[in-house]
């Protein structure tokens, strides 16, 4: 599975505990968020960076459009989500629900079953840590959240901490981030290679 679909951010110290209550916060905040746009800034395991920008729209539809001359494409169409790749012309699906992505997309998924919370070294930083012991080829996926009173919930979604089922770690920082906006379906259609011959997004 492509690194992207693994997101991750570079893990907090280990000082400070988050409450409880934070959890429950959590879930109240990704109930509320609709639609999200951001920038992004992909590391992988390499060093190597990516930019480029997120569109989300639950249930179940999110673009990640890498930065011009990058000929990639993630994308999830509300059922299974696609790994394009325009150079060689290859298309890879998973269903929704075996991407650490899921718990961005299900608005109505109870995180509260399956979720932890983890130290961070601020008390303004809410860290979760999301990981089904049931599914862990899966992998494992933090998201990250600052406290913020003007975001959903509020909380303002930073990233995510996440390692694939191979220890895999890849790091994913949000920018610009804007909530609850109209976003058209047609966002999430793309150009499918392997029939039209298409070479770009």
């Amino acid at each position: 599975m492509p690194a992207i679909l693994t997101l991750a951010i570079a893990a907090p110290a280990l000082v400070a505990t988050a409450p409880e209550g934070d959890l429950v916060k959590v879930q109240g905040h990704l109930q509320s968020v609709s639609s999200m746009t951001a920038g992004f800034t992909q590391t992988d395991r390499n060093n190597r960076v990516l930019t480029g920008t997120m569109t989300l729209k639950r249930p179940g539809k999110i673009r990640f459009q890498y930065q011009k001359g990058v000929p990639q494409l993630i994308i999830a169409d509300g059922t299974s989500l696609y790994f394009i790749d325009y150079q060689v012309r290859q298309v890879e699906r998973w269903p929704i629900g075996n991407s650490p992505l899921a718990v961005l997309l299900n608005p109505k998924r109870d995180i509260t079953k399956f979720a932890k919370l983890m130290p961070t070294r601020s008390p303004n930083v809410v860290s979760v840590e999301v990981y089904d012991p049931r599914h862990p080829e899966y992998g494992r996926i933090t998201m990250i959240f600052q406290r913020n009173d003007a975001a959903p919930g509020g909380l303002m979604l930073q990233g995510w901490v996440a390692l694939d089922s191979q220890n895999n770690r890849t790091t994913i920082q949000l920018s610009n981030q804007k909530f609850n906006a109209a976003i058209s379906d047609g966002t999430f259609r793309w150009n499918d290679p392997r029939r039209t011959g298409a070479n770009r997004p």
